[in-house]
């Protein structure tokens, strides 16, 4: 690991380059790695909870108790919007806002506030700026 960052040269910044890539490579191979291995247990375990989800409809239960743990059969449900314009009309003719989740699509934000830069920030809203370092790999 680097200790301190002394006087940087060209040259030492090159070899803090060439370190810099190379310790990065070498996490996304543990990560490409980690994920297959991932990946094997998540379809492992997809075909087990078929065979639990099978078991639990042949015998309409809604859980299965055995020795080791219970198979629950659990409903899930998740609403989507397939007509924003729609939907839109429908919650503010309802009054229904709190169907909304809050979140600022940052990249139409950001055009937004492009557009109308001399009105300052809306109200309610804060921004958060820092620099990051990325590194690229030479170019052939």
């Amino acid at each position: 690991m680097i200790e301190e960052v002394e006087e940087i040269t060209t040259t030492k910044l090159d070899e803090l380059v060439k370190v810099y890539l190379t310790i990065r490579n070498e996490r996304d191979r543990i990560e490409a790695e980690r994920k297959a291995q991932i990946k094997e247990l998540n379809d492992e375990l997809a075909v087990l909870e078929q065979t639990f989800m099978a078991t639990c409809n042949e015998s309409n239960a809604k859980s299965i108790r055995t020795t080791h743990g219970t198979v629950i059969r659990k409903m899930t449900e998740r609403f989507t919007v397939n007509n924003g314009d729609s939907f839109r009309k429908f919650v503010l003719e309802n009054g229904a806002v709190d169907l909304f989740e809050a979140r600022i699509h940052q990249g139409n934000f950001k055009e937004f506030l492009k557009e109308n830069a001399a009105d300052g920030l809306p109200p309610g809203v804060n921004v958060r700026s820092e620099f990051t370092e990325v590194v690229r790999k030479p170019t052939n």
